[in-house]
């Protein structure tokens, strides 16, 4: 390009060179263009920041100090564009005051003399023509040719300095900054050019995230809450933080571009002083050049006001926005101190209310141990000890850790009847555990008959319980074999539960005996009846003892529980007579009892 310059120079002027324009003053820019732009993304970027301070605003008093950065930003933001323009016109001022620009400024020059030029041929050829004579159309004829010559220059002239702005760098970037401030404007309502179209309805809020509903945790008592709302204000903190140390990035950035345009003002002033003490001693000739300078300044000056000032301007609403910060932080710190208090208080509650309950379950047990002697009442105080206790764990847990009252009753009904339909057969078997230590339950080395199978109880669990089999009657000991059958079985009407009635360990044997035919029935009855007793004569006592306690204990009159002595009864059919024997014994002596007894009831009938 300068090349294209000097060669349309070359051409069109031989006179120019010579020409010495008016000394300008420097044109210097406060920032380049790359900066500018770097700038304007990180003030938009930290304006966006508004963003996450709604999100933490859930408080009045939050939405108050929300209010004041809000407004406060907008002017921050307002004012970065308002620089960003301001820099930018210098920097398209700087285009012109550069070297390419200064053989433009020659080129237009140039324009102006070939104009004036050309005005005085066209005005000798007007004046020409209203003479007369041959040597005046011949000098009507060269004016003529040297017009036809002034007009090619010119027209050179224009084409190239239309080519010269048009390929302008500077002026080019200078353009691009300019249109990059604008788009970067759009989608900032709040820098917007003055003359810029409004932005449309909601567009603000479209900007900006929504601010969460203010709600009251009155009413919101339980750990979880306190705890979720500690978390959430040391959140709250932190981004708070964060955003203040972005403010205090982007103060720190504002204050070392503020020194450059001080020192260029400081420059201006320096050469204004100048230039007014040379227009002092200057003559008419240089008082031209000198205003011009003078106008040249005073531009200068009032461009480089137009990027200091703003600058000025952000670095008192950053520290006022930092401060809004600070007292935001402050309060939340209160309430973060206080949301800690309060959890504490309710844990330590917790834990006061936890140590109660085991305490207590200590004591119970301690006088369980001390004042239940017999083993199944025993068992079975501990058992409801410790299902007490960790239902009362269970409650009070749940209760401190629940929001609302509500809440827990519906979370435990939709929980109760989950549990009551997965484990239908589990619950059945627990009950039913209750059903079998009651007053007529049994215990640990109980001999029960349930259906079809005879055992010994060695296990009684709260689920289920065991039983050592034993073979029929139990009169030939155990079979090796270990039953296990669910507590649930109290429930079932098929097959049945027998047991012994507590403390009583006897039971009564039958068996039937065919009498010879002819005898004297009486007579051998009375000796059956003393062979059997002289048998179990020797647990008569016990077994008396045994009986008095099952009437006791059940209240019964009846002839079977009332009496402890073996009885003979005599059956008559057609053809035999059979005597029916009926006993006490022992079951840890059933097998021997019932040989015995067989024994003496055959000597009886064969003497």
């Amino acid at each position: 390009m300068r090349i294209l310059i000097l060669t349309a120079l070359l051409v069109c002027l031989s006179t120019a060179a010579g020409a010495e324009p008016p000394a300008q003053a420097t044109h210097v820019s406060v920032l380049a263009g790359d900066q500018v732009i770097q700038i304007l993304d990180e003030t938009v970027d930290w304006y966006r920041t508004l963003g996450a301070q709604q999100q933490s605003a859930t408080q009045p008093s939050d939405l108050l100090i929300l209010y004041a950065n809000q407004q406060t930003a907008d002017k921050v933001i307002a004012l970065a564009f308002e620089l960003a323009r301001a820099n930018a016109e210098l920097l398209s001022s700087e285009a012109g005051a550069a070297g390419e620009v200064d053989a433009t400024q020659a080129l237009s020059e140039q324009q102006k003399r070939l104009d004036a030029q050309r005005k005085a041929i066209q005005d000798e050829i007007a004046a020409g023509k209203k003479a007369s004579g041959a040597d005046m159309q011949e000098k009507l004829s060269e004016l003529q040719g040297e017009l036809d010559m002034v007009s090619a220059r010119k027209n050179l002239l224009d084409t190239m300095a239309q080519f010269v702005n048009e390929s302008d760098t500077k002026r080019a970037n200078a353009n691009a900054l300019k249109a990059h401030i604008d788009a970067i404007a759009v989608s900032i309502p709040a820098a917007r050019a003055p003359n810029s179209a409004p932005a449309p309805a909601g567009a603000a809020a479209a900007q900006s995230a929504p601010v969460e509903a203010v709600t009251s945790t009155s009413d919101r008592i339980g750990v979880w809450e306190l705890g979720a709302n500690v978390l959430r204000l040391g959140k709250k903190m932190r981004t708070l933080d964060a955003i203040d140390e972005r403010t205090a990035t982007l103060e720190h950035t504002f204050e070392q571009i503020r020194a450059k345009p001080l020192e260029q003002l400081k420059q201006y002033s320096t050469q204004s002083d100048a230039l007014a003490a040379q227009a002092d001693h200057a003559n008419s000739v240089t008082l031209k050049g000198v205003r011009d300078q003078f106008d040249t300044l005073a531009w200068l000056f009032q461009q480089t006001s137009a990027v200091l000032i703003p600058l000025s301007k952000e670095g008192v609403l950053l520290k006022q926005y930092r401060h809004n910060l600070s007292n935001w932080r402050d309060a939340i710190k209160h309430q973060y101190h206080d949301a800690l208090v309060a959890l504490g208080v309710r844990l330590g509650i917790l834990l006061a209310m936890l140590a109660v309950v085991f305490a207590g379950a200590e004591i119970w047990r301690r006088a369980v141990l001390r004042y239940a002697h017999e083993t199944r009442r025993r068992n079975q105080l501990l058992m409801v000890r410790k299902v007490t206790t960790w239902v009362l764990v269970a409650v009070i847990v749940g209760l401190t850790f629940v929001t609302e009252l509500s809440t827990f009753a519906t979370f435990a009904g939709l929980l109760t009847a989950g549990v009551a339909v997965a484990m239908q057969s589990v619950l059945v078997s627990i009950v039913g555990y209750f059903f079998l230590i009651g007053k007529y339950g049994i215990r640990v080395g109980d001999r029960v008959q349930i259906g079809t199978v005879t055992g010994e109880v060695i296990d009684l669990g709260l689920v289920r319980m065991h039983l050592m089999e034993l073979n029929a009657q139990g009169s030939l000991g155990a079979t090796g074999r270990v039953v296990a059958f669910a507590n649930s079985i109290v429930f079932q009407s098929s097959g049945g539960l027998f047991k012994q009635i507590s403390g009583v360990n006897f039971v009564w044997h039958e068996t039937t005996l065919a009498l010879p035919a002819g005898a004297d029935y009486a007579a051998l009855k009375e000796k059956l009846y003393n062979a059997v007793y002289g048998v179990v004569k020797k647990y008569h006592d016990e077994i008396i003892r045994q009986t008095k306690e099952i009437m006791r204990t059940t209240s019964s009159t009846a002839a079977g529980v009332a009496s402890a002595d073996p009885s003979v009864q005599l059956r008559f059919s057609a053809s035999t007579v059979d005597a029916l024997v009926r006993y006490p014994v022992e079951i840890q002596h059933a097998a021997e009892t019932d040989e015995k007894v067989s024994e003496a009831m055959i000597a009886a009938i064969r003497g």
